[in-house]
Order: C-alpha cells, then structure tokens, then sequence
C-alpha cells in the first residue's frame, strides 16, 4: 500500500450523522473489528472489546435512556437556577448526544480491566501507581483500537460518528441495559453504517501549532 492511499483514507473520512436504510452485513461488522484488534496496546494488553448493536429498536432504546437522563440533569439545572443553561443542553447538546439514533448498527466500545506480566510480576507488588491509573490505561488502548476500527469502516465505504454524550449522560443505564460487566469500563459508542450524505472537511490546527521537533 502506498502512503498517498493511506493518507487519503485518513483526510476523507468523516463523522457521519446521517445514514441510509441500508443493512450492515454481519460480515463487514467482522472485518473492520480485525482491523480493530490489531491497534497497538500496552503490553500488548489488548483491553477492548466491542458489543456490535443491530437491532434497531434496542438503538432506539437506548437513545431513549439518553435522553431521559439528559432531562433529568437539565431539571436539575432548572432548580440550580440555570434555566439558560438547561435549555442548551437539552435543544444544542441532546441532539447532538443522540445522533446514532439512525444508524443501522450502534457499536459499545468497551475498555477491559489492563493486564500484564509487569503490572502483576512488578508494577502492583511494588505499588508503582494507584489503581485508577490501570484503568486509564484500558482506555487508551481501546481508543487506539477504536480509530483503528473507524478507518477500516471508511476504507469500506461504511461511515461512523464516535460519541461520548450517551456515556457522560447514561452509562449507568446502559450498563444496566446490555448487562455490561461492572470491570468493563464503557469507552464510547460509535454509529455505522452507509452514508446519506458526505459532510465538508472541517478545519484543523495547522502542524505548527501542535507539533515542536526538539533536534
């Protein structure tokens, strides 16, 4: 594969929050999780695991639980006196948390507890780090598997849009709702499926602005 296909995968993929009816084959669901999996990890670790949701109702409910959870923290704002701020959370924010509720396929991606021979031959006899620090680090393995798993879905033709609103707002429901173990820790959710339409490229920092090359 030459750098210039790569680069023209990355550059034109794009969060999608409009799809067709079109059904995802359990297959391509398959192949873009084993372009997953290969994400790098600590340790070689590999703390993800992805619950893949086809069934449009159960989508639809948890949309729901979304927004039943959204309203409640913007009743609760109301009381705090914050009407203006209740307001935006739920007309700018709730639908913006709640953009999978089309998508013919909603993905749970899910950070499994961090295990290694170092972390139990060295780092926890010795105390290294506090435990919160070890479920940091299932986190952001499984987001490197999770981008892994949204350029494999473009180079596809498929389209996704990762969020984190339905987990700020209702992981415990949702938890409660997939029968989610309590030792999995609820990364983000990621809508899939065919694009209806292909939004234009947003803006970026330039490289100066992010990058310092120390010689």
């Amino acid at each position: 594969m030459m750098y210039e296909d790569f680069k023209t995968i990355v550059l034109e993929r794009r969060s999608i929050r409009n799809f067709t009816e079109q059904e995802v084959a359990v297959e391509d669901i398959r192949e873009i999780i084993d372009c997953a999996r290969y994400a790098p990890s600590d340790t070689n670790s590999q703390t993800w695991k992805f619950i893949a949701i086809r069934n449009t109702e159960k989508i639809k409910h948890i949309e729901q639980l979304t927004w039943d959870q959204l309203h409640l923290r913007a009743a609760a704002a109301e009381e705090k006196g914050l009407s203006r701020e209740a307001r935006m959370l739920v007309r700018s924010f709730g639908p913006y948390a709640t953009a999978f509720s089309d998508a013919p396929v909603l993905i749970i991606c899910l950070a499994t507890p961090y295990e290694s021979k170092f972390r139990d031959r060295i780092f926890d006899p010795i105390q290294l780090v506090d435990d919160h620090v070890w479920a940091e680090e299932g986190i952001k393995s499984s987001c490197l598997a999770s981008q892994n798993l949204m350029l494999a879905a473009h180079a596809r033709g498929l389209a996704t849009c990762p969020m984190t609103g339905p987990v700020l707002l209702a992981q415990d429901q949702i938890r409660a709702y997939l029968e989610i173990p309590a030792e999995y820790q609820i990364n983000m959710v990621i809508s899939l499926g065919y694009p209806k339409d292909k939004p234009g490229k947003m803006a970026r920092k330039e490289i100066d602005d992010i990058l310092e090359i120390i010689d």
